[in-house]
């Protein structure tokens, strides 16, 4: 594999964990999920954001933190690398634009202690959508707790990825407008995925837009 680990990042509903799975079993290589749906707080948060979003927060960061701090160290025999379907500044991201002021700055205190310690991946994938298309996946996938959340909630996700990637000096960073591709249903469009991902990237930021899709 040409990057030795990769991260897929992307809103709620963006396709991030099924193309991480795909791509894992088709190159053999470790496979990193984060394991949200046994997260307590998070059916709360949706209900009560307010009350819920800073014990949502920091147990998503302890999660993600002691399983990427576990599955990244540990070397296995008979795979190509890593894929993640996420990434540890997700938490970052994600308290930034739920969390109050006073209590981001605690947060993001903690962040730095225990986020610098962990690899950056080799090429960080963003799987951009429009809110209209992450309202519709999540519809189809049927997770309860999901069903409610407001698009503004959305919209604020994905403004605080973009917030971050531009701040990013030091990463391969790959966008990718999928909202014409279905790389679920459609071989070809998961072909062409895989060939924008796999090919060499400088660090930097890469976009790559729907009109630019045909030059792959």
């Amino acid at each position: 594999m040409l990057y030795n680990f990769i991260a897929i990042e992307g809103n709620i509903g963006a396709g991030k964990t099924t193309l991480a799975k795909m791509l894992s079993a088709e190159l053999n290589t470790k496979l990193i999920l984060e394991q949200f749906e046994d997260n307590s707080f998070l059916p709360k948060f949706y209900k009560e954001p307010e009350k819920y979003a800073f014990p949502l927060e920091l147990s998503f960061l302890a999660e993600r933190f002691q399983q990427l701090r576990t599955q990244l160290i540990q070397k296995e025999l008979f795979t190509n690398g890593i894929i993640s379907d996420y990434f540890i500044s997700k938490s970052l991201i994600f308290a930034r634009k739920t969390l109050q002021d006073d209590l981001f700055g605690l947060y993001s205190n903690l962040f730095d202690i225990i986020g610098d310690s962990l690899p950056k991946p080799d090429l960080l994938v963003y799987l951009y959508l429009p809110i209209s298309r992450l309202k519709e996946n999540i519809k189809h996938r049927g997770r309860d707790y999901e069903q409610n959340i407001d698009p503004h909630y959305l919209e604020k996700i994905q403004e605080g990825y973009f917030e971050y990637l531009r701040r990013q000096e030091n990463m391969r960073i790959l966008i990718i407008d999928t909202n014409e591709l279905d790389f679920v249903h459609h071989q070809n469009d998961y072909e062409l995925l895989k060939k924008i991902i796999f090919r060499e990237y400088h660090i930097g930021i890469h976009r790559i837009t729907p009109e630019e899709l045909s030059s792959f």
